[in-house]
């Protein structure tokens, strides 16, 4: 299905007229409980963004930081700039709304990235010729993503996906990509779950993806019918399971990242892989909060 027949069938649901994916307020992508969604506003909401990543990739996960940003507290590079950063607030929380930040991801729009050099990922992964392959799509990188302890829920995760798809409607995105990422930076202690998508899910044809040759490390750690797939299911990170429930599909080959502590694969979803009835739940939401009132 295209992103221009899910908007006709969400613009149906939305009598208003409003732009998809916004609520009154304008920028609101989603709702659960006390959790809200949205793209950051001010630069202050971004710095309190920063400090959750700090928080997430290196206080917990060890990532390396540069001295100053070790002082700050912060997790920041210069793709910061380019991108939009989609946060998850917890208004239940006291205090400032950059206090009720508990989760983050950073978007990245195709028409940005090709204007500064191309994506993120880039640096891992061939996405450069999937990009050219497809001059009449719409391509979005997705980055970045953490969410505090506390916080890693079903709920929580559907609310990122939810705060993307929404986004990804309102810029008429035909498909998303980035790293999704494994801890440690040892391949082999992931061997299950890598074999499982190596055998299952690697992009073919015109999705095809590899990871960069002097960066690739092989996924295909075990034979296929030594792969139980509830196990490896069961092993794998909420976010990468929540992607192949989807449609997604990964690139060929994994990449060790040693600055961030990960051994990362490529997730691509073309927006017409998506299974229907995920395009029906979430798009049924998105509209839900662009006629909200």
């Amino acid at each position: 299905m295209s992103v221009e027949l899910i908007e006709r069938d969400l613009l149906l649901e939305n009598p208003a007229g409003m732009p998809l994916g916004l609520s009154a307020s304008r920028d609101l992508l989603g709702r659960i409980g006390s959790l809200e969604t949205r793209i950051a506003r001010t630069e202050r909401e971004i710095d309190a963004a920063q400090a959750v990543r700090y928080r997430v990739f290196v206080e917990e996960m060890k990532a390396q930081v540069c001295v100053e940003d070790a002082r700050r507290g912060r997790e920041v590079d210069s793709w910061d700039s380019l991108c939009d950063h989609l946060l998850v607030l917890d208004r239940s929380i006291d205090g400032d709304t950059e206090d009720q930040i508990v989760g983050t991801y950073r978007l990245l729009r195709h028409e940005v990235a090709i204007a500064h050099g191309g994506f993120y990922s880039g640096s891992e992964f061939g996405v450069n010729a999937l990009v050219a392959r497809h001059p009449e799509k719409r391509f979005m990188e997705l980055g970045r993503s953490c969410v505090l302890p506390q916080y890693r829920t079903k709920r929580t995760v559907e609310l990122l996906w939810q705060g993307c798809w929404a986004y990804a409607l309102q810029h008429r995105i035909d498909a998303m990509f980035g790293c999704g990422s494994f801890p440690g930076t040892q391949p082999e202690e992931h061997a299950l779950a890598l074999s499982f998508l190596h055998h299952n899910a690697v992009a073919k044809g015109e999705w095809a993806v590899d990871a960069l040759p002097h960066l690739y490390r092989e996924m295909d750690l075990m034979p296929s019918e030594a792969v139980n797939a509830r196990r490896a299911l069961f092993s794998m990170p909420p976010l990468i399971k929540g992607y192949l429930r989807l449609g997604a599909m990964v690139g060929n080959g994994a990449v060790v990242d040693q600055a961030f502590n990960t051994t990362d694969v490529l997730i691509i979803l073309p927006i017409s892989s998506i299974s229907g009835r995920y395009v029906n739940y979430y798009g049924a939401d998105a509209g839900r909060f662009a006629s909200a009132s």
